[in-house]
């Protein structure tokens, strides 16, 4: 989860050297950098591929930028700007994305998985239609409430390019794929069935026709009980969990197929006996697997670097 970030202090220097946010992001030899980073310090199983979710929008012609200390700011999208939304010059301007994925396929041992993703339609569209974001994604539940075609339509094409997004990288080198989906959990029952479901399901549709064997994760944060039935309509083969769902649920879900997940960020913060007491928790229910172990969303810039290389001694020791 966000492996590379404000936390690694070799980040800290790269992300100087691009400039921008969004040049890190589409230069392809500073982006495969900090995708190696934190391989190379830490040596994890797996790479997740450094950019944004938001390079979607980007490419599809909407106004991106990301100021310090606010975060992304778009241009937030009308009804009648939806059919305009651009896809002529879309993995062009995505090209820079599929080379890094390339660079680091190139640079990593077979034994190391490099993961591909990319945001969820409703997640994306919640940042498309506020312009930003927002504690409770409110502008875009009363948007889909007010304008439930022009909603469905803004869905559909944004699973259309994303599946498309994440085939590329999947041509480019990545073994599996990941859809963050950071904001299902502000739905209620009807509106996650029609925003998180179906258009998940599109994208792994299209995906699985391309390429039927590469592993797909969902992560539907806060969806809480309705998980089951996430992976039963998307399709996904894994789940990714928030630190929220109960060890028992979990527990139940891995026995339907693989889970990902699930401490809590901040005890990799706190260190100490909270960080060996939420790695205890989920290795002893969640331990003899099919488990991907990580945190329940993404490392935080607090995060000491000592308490990162403390949780990996205590996961090795634990898989020795």
């Amino acid at each position: 989860m966000r492996q590379a970030g404000r936390y690694l202090p070799e980040y800290k220097e790269t992300r100087r050297k691009a400039g921008s946010f969004l040049d890190l992001c589409y230069t392809p030899e500073l982006a495969a950098e900090v995708t190696l980073q934190p391989i190379r310090r830490f040596g994890f199983d797996a790479a997740i591929l450094f950019s944004d979710i938001l390079v979607v929008p980007h490419a599809l012609g909407r106004e991106v930028r990301f100021e310090e200390g606010r975060g992304p700011l778009l241009e937030p999208i009308a009804v009648g700007d939806i059919e305009r939304l651009s896809i002529a010059s879309f993995h062009d301007h995505l090209q820079p994305v599929y080379e890094a994925v390339g660079r680091v396929r190139e640079s990593l041992s077979h034994e190391t998985t490099l993961l591909g993703f990319c945001g969820a339609p409703w997640t994306v569209a919640t940042y498309m239609i506020a312009g930003h974001g927002t504690p409770d994604q409110g502008p875009a539940r009363l948007f889909g409430y007010r304008h439930a075609d022009a909603m469905d339509r803004l869905l559909g094409k944004l699973a259309e390019v994303s599946a498309e997004y994440l085939v590329r990288q999947i041509e480019a080198g990545a073994d599996a794929v990941q859809i963050f989906d950071s904001w299902a959990g502000v739905l209620d029952e009807e509106c996650f069935e029609r925003y998180c479901v179906r258009p998940v399901a599109e994208i792994v549709a299209r995906v699985r026709r391309r390429f039927p064997d590469v592993p797909i994760i969902g992560f539907p944060r806060g969806a809480a009980g309705a998980y089951r039935s996430y992976r039963e309509k998307t399709g996904v083969t894994a789940l990714g969990l928030d630190w929220t769902v109960p060890m028992s649920m979990a527990a139940e879900l891995q026995g339907e197929g693989p889970v990902q997940g699930n401490l809590d960020p901040m005890r990799l913060v706190a260190g100490g006996d909270a960080l060996i007491e939420g790695v205890d928790i989920i290795l002893g229910g969640l331990g003899a697997g099919p488990l991907i172990f990580n945190l329940g969303h993404g490392i935080t810039p607090e995060t000491p670097i000592a308490y990162v290389e403390a949780l990996i001694e205590l996961l090795r020791e634990a898989k020795a």
